[in-house]
């Protein structure tokens, strides 16, 4: 994966007073996955959400109260603002080209509140529609830097699409019924992995970027497995699991009990590296770093 030079954002320094909601505190945190330790970088009175590590390790980017912001993973200051333009209603679904350059969102129509695709200077600017269909939500950009990949719903039923990163026309590439979400490409470009509720609990598969060769991975009886990450280096997939009957398999709920498990890209028994409360937020979008030996995500503490 290529790296990409200083990022020179437009800053906006961060307060809490803008944000939501004061009963939630946000630990965001880096995983070791070589020995399991755990590091904290930052705890926020408000929820935060969605780590990226970009391409040249200086930077986590993660959205707050639909806005997105840089921290430092290793000397952290107060986080500072990405300029995002009119999209001021970012969810959790920001990917980052292997490149650096770019960073691509879902964000909320302000007509119609649904959930569309953009794309924008890493270091701020005037979003551009992809995907004027909606809703659309991104997981994820091919490493030459020429398709999007996303979960989409359309006449009732939401399967994984792929798109022109310049926009285009986009192209379906799985049709069972029910959720077929989170699609990420592997570093190699020759697969694209995700999630499906297609034989009962949520499981992860893995299929060509032309969606041929749809193959399960995972056959947990006891969990439901969301959001496939492949490390840079290609060997490993993290994903995050819910328990068996703390929610139905196709949603994905924050404030639940959930795990961060591992297992080789090529297949095989998944582990478990941590177990800890979150759920939606904790992991939407790709966290590794650079090195393929950590990776961040977000825990969560509930007050009264």
């Amino acid at each position: 994966m290529k790296t990409c030079s200083t990022l020179l954002f437009t800053a906006i320094t961060l307060t809490a007073t803008a944000q939501q909601p004061s009963k939630v505190t946000s630990i965001l945190e880096i995983l070791d996955v070589t020995n399991g330790n755990r590091t904290v970088v930052k705890e926020f009175p408000y929820r935060i959400e969605a780590p990226n590590w970009t391409p040249d390790g200086q930077w986590l980017v993660y959205n707050s109260d639909g806005k997105l912001y840089r921290i430092s993973p290793t000397s952290p200051a107060e986080p500072e603002q990405i300029n995002t333009g009119f999209a001021q209603d970012c969810n959790n679904d920001h990917v980052i080209a292997a490149d650096g350059k770019q960073i691509a969102i879902s964000h909320g129509t302000k007509e119609d509140h649904k959930s569309r695709i953009y794309t924008l200077p890493i270091t701020g600017g005037t979003p551009r529609l992809i995907t004027p269909l909606a809703p659309s939500y991104l997981h994820g950009w091919s490493p030459d830097g020429k398709q999007l990949a996303y979960c989409a719903e359309r006449n009732g039923n939401y399967d994984v699409y792929t798109i022109p990163a310049e926009g285009g026309e986009e192209t379906r590439l799985t049709t069972a019924e029910g959720l077929d979400d989170g699609p990420e490409y592997s570093p190699c470009g020759q697969y694209i992995w995700f999630n499906s509720v297609r034989t009962g609990l949520m499981q992860v598969w893995r299929m060509k970027t032309d969606g041929s060769e749809q193959t399960q991975m995972t056959f947990d009886e006891t969990r439901n497995s969301w959001f496939p990450h492949i490390s840079p280096d290609g060997k490993s997939v993290l994903f995050i699991t819910y328990y068996k009957g703390d929610l139905e398999p196709g949603e994905h709920l924050p404030n639940k009990n959930v795990e961060l498990r591992i297992m080789p890209a090529t297949g095989g028994e998944p582990q478990t590296l941590v177990k800890l409360f979150g759920g939606q937020g904790t992991i939407n979008v790709n966290s590794w770093a650079p090195d393929s030996k950590k990776v961040a995500f977000v825990s969560y503490k509930i007050h009264p």
